[in-house]
């Protein structure tokens, strides 16, 4: 079989408006994939070249497939299931910071390129005092960009029309002032013109962004049988979601030269990506963490077979709907429609997504995800929210085990072992704490303000409300107990 490459997709030749630190999964279904619609609709005419700014790993199969690949979505879009494949070209080319830096420093003299995007996972953007202007390249991905830029500023003279925009998907918050942050410790650190600096800070835009797709990469099981449906092969076939979401927050609007919203690609530009950004936490983020553990103790393996589940799956919407929903800022039209999808995502019967994966550090989860309805609840309400109180109670029942591993504690579902995993001073809590009788371990609980932030049996009511249902759990099982919730 044919291997996929340029003679098959037959692309258009572009000029290169975009470099991307990053060869990943996720750039690829996700930025890549937005970039190839906008050309096909004759909105951008621009194409990418992938930086790989890491020294391990290879660029091979990109330059065998002259970095053509497929992109397959698939999941449920408005109660159906939905599978779409496409041939994405607008990735020109490949190179290797490490094996070939000249060419990628030449990469910013390019007099069309206007984007830069990273997706340098969340420890990609840091600071390190010992990064040296002289390296080639640099060590930190801050550092290699601030001599990109800086090379750029120097070949076009410091004019402000070669600024560049840059995005960053990193997954921590504010990325795009945290890199700017950086960047600008480096031109501090390496003495570099003042008029460099002021042409970083006038010329060029640093937005935050937020991004939201499940991308499931490689399909390795079923990869031979969907070459078979191509007609070629492609080792860079990479699956994910329908879903898509990318928020764009910047100073200056940007959005007719990123015209990707006029494509009906889901991306919104605005000067506050924060209350997009609590949609997500709360609502998707937070679903997860309110129903996945007690959905364990339920018997259930995973988030397609919770959703299966009418109990579980009466206890999530609950959750979102009747608590999460009425504490959030945006219009109620638009968080709805987000809880729906939310809801088709968890559905997607091509993803399996694993209970105990997502139960990882639920301490810290609940504090960031949950813990903010709960509180404006009562603010809002004057009583309690009687789904994500009972949330409490089941990471308090699915944390309860007394047998400490190395890399875990060991609790017990129907008489079989299953590993907690989180940091080593809350498995120790729980490990000491859980056999306590049940008004002490929730007082214990609720009190550690390590774990919460604050005391939270100084919120009317918690504490006897945590009681009671873990109560309801240990007497009559998990299943039963969201049964008596209602």
């Amino acid at each position: 079989m044919e291997l996929l490459t340029k003679r098959i997709s037959n692309p258009i030749e572009r000029p290169i408006k975009v470099v991307q630190f990053g060869e990943g999964n996720f750039l690829r279904a996700f930025v890549d994939y937005m970039i190839d619609v906008a050309n096909e609709k004759d909105l951008f005419d621009g194409s990418i070249v992938i930086l790989k700014p890491i020294e391990f790993g290879s660029l091979e199969q990109f330059h065998k497939q002259e970095c053509q690949y497929t992109l397959t979505l698939r999941g449920i879009q408005e109660g159906r299931e939905v599978v779409t494949n496409r041939i994405i070209s607008s990735v020109r080319d490949a190179v290797s910071v490490y094996e070939d830096y000249d060419k990628f420093i030449q990469l910013a003299k390019i007099e069309t390129l206007r984007f830069v995007v990273s997706n340098t996972t969340e420890a990609g953007i840091t600071y390190d005092s010992r990064d040296n202007f002289a390296a080639k390249p640099p060590k930190t991905y801050p550092a290699k960009l601030t001599k990109f830029l800086f090379e750029r500023y120097q070949s076009f003279f410091g004019v402000l029309d070669k600024g560049l925009i840059i995005l960053p998907v990193e997954l921590i918050d504010d990325n795009g002032s945290a890199l700017k942050a950086c960047v600008l410790k480096y031109t501090e650190l390496w003495n570099l013109e003042n008029g460099f600096i002021t042409w970083l800070v006038e010329a060029c835009i640093f937005c935050n962004t937020l991004v939201d797709r499940i991308v499931t990469g490689y399909p390795k099981e079923e990869a031979e049988e969907l070459c078979q449906q191509f007609g070629y092969r492609d080792d860079l076939l990479v699956t994910a979601e329908p879903f898509g979401l990318w928020v764009i927050e910047s100073e200056k609007d940007i959005s007719a030269e990123l015209p990707l919203e006029r494509c009906g690609l889901p991306v919104i530009f605005t000067n506050n990506q924060k209350p997009y950004k609590q949609r997500k936490v709360r609502i998707l983020n937070g679903a997860h963490t309110s129903f996945v553990l007690a959905s364990y103790l339920s018997g259930n393996e995973s988030v397609l077979e919770s959703m299966q589940d009418d109990t579980v799956r009466t206890f999530m919407t609950a959750t979102i709907y009747e608590e999460v929903i009425p504490t959030l800022t945006l219009s109620k039209e638009e968080l709805i429609d987000f809880a729906n999808s939310v809801i088709e995502r968890f559905e997607n019967p091509f993803i399996k997504h694993a209970l105990l994966s997502i139960s990882l550090n639920s301490v810290s989860k609940w504090k960031a995800r949950c813990l903010p309805s709960l509180i404006n609840f009562i603010e809002l309400y004057g009583e309690l929210p009687k789904h994500l109180v009972f949330s409490i109670a089941a990471l308090m029942s699915f944390y309860s085990g007394t047998e400490l591993k190395e890399d875990c504690l060991i609790g017990m579902r129907d008489g079989e072992p299953y590993c907690i995993k989180d940091d080593r001073e809350v498995l120790e809590f729980f490990a000491s704490a859980c056999n306590r009788k049940v008004e002490q371990f929730v007082q214990a609980y609720l009190s550690n303000e390590s774990f919460h932030g604050q005391d939270l049996t100084a919120l009317p009511g918690l504490s006897e409300r945590v009681t009671e249902y873990l109560g309801w759990i240990r007497d009559n099982g998990m299943r039963k107990a969201l049964e008596m919730l209602g």
